[in-house]
């Protein structure tokens, strides 16, 4: 696969044998692979490999995956770098507490090697050229976004939005793909505004489904929005 070729993954979790299973199947997939036993030694290898994408367990010895997650998102080298979760599927207050330490997706266990390598060639795909900006313009398939004019276009046609729906449409388009939580969008959107709630949000996620459609943006369950199915 030459897309994944010379792009590096960290592994972290402190079972050899989902170390290995995973090791194996993306060094198949073209990958560089490095690996690490806990979350100290997460930061520690990253710091060192400075990987392009982190897979982390979340319950581990010494230093938990979310910790780790929040350690290294405090530093400048892993601002873009992703970062997803493993979690069981009755750990759904972890996979929100990843999100709201700047986790960018999850992967659900019992793992599936097949399934783990799709979407993990599927979140790298997200640094990839699909959309073209432009002089602050954002381009996605039919979609226009004009960050200076504050204008959408969608399959030609102007869609007149709000200044706040439209900055909530931006941050969203600007990362297809990524999962924001809705704390992460009050503090981008609303900054420290006191009378805002989770029902604005939802109120304006309403009204770009009704100006653009119900395809360009996705609930997450539990956690916040998406753009993209």
């Amino acid at each position: 696969m030459s897309y994944a070729t010379k792009q590096k993954i960290l592994i972290v979790d402190d079972e050899p044998d989902i170390l290995e299973l995973i090791e194996y199947n993306l060094k198949k997939e073209g990958y560089q692979v490095f690996l690490a036993h806990n979350g100290q030694e997460a930061v520690t290898e990253a710091k060192r490999t400075l990987p392009d994408l982190i897979v982390l367990d979340i319950m581990m010895p010494k230093m938990d995956g979310i910790e780790a997650c929040r350690i290294m998102r405090t530093m400048p080298e892993f601002k873009n770098t992703f970062m997803v979760f493993l979690t069981a599927r009755s750990e759904e207050y972890s996979e929100i507490a990843g999100f709201n330490v700047g986790a960018d997706d999850y992967i659900a266990k019992p793992i599936k090697p097949r399934a783990l390598v799709s979407r993990i060639n599927a979140i790298l795909r997200r640094n990839a050229p699909a959309e073209e900006v432009v002089d602050n313009k954002l381009e996605i398939e039919d979609l226009v976004i004009d960050r200076e004019a504050y204008l959408v276009y969608k399959s030609g046609e102007k869609v007149v939005l709000a200044k706040k729906e439209f900055e909530l449409l931006y941050l969203l388009a600007s990362k297809p793909g990524k999962v924001y939580t809705r704390e992460v969008i009050l503090k981008n959107i609303w900054e420290d505004s006191v009378i805002v709630t989770n029902r604005t949000i939802d109120v304006h996620i309403r009204k770009l489904r009704e100006k653009l459609g119900e395809d360009y943006i996705s609930t997450v369950k539990g956690v916040g929005y998406k753009f993209g199915a």
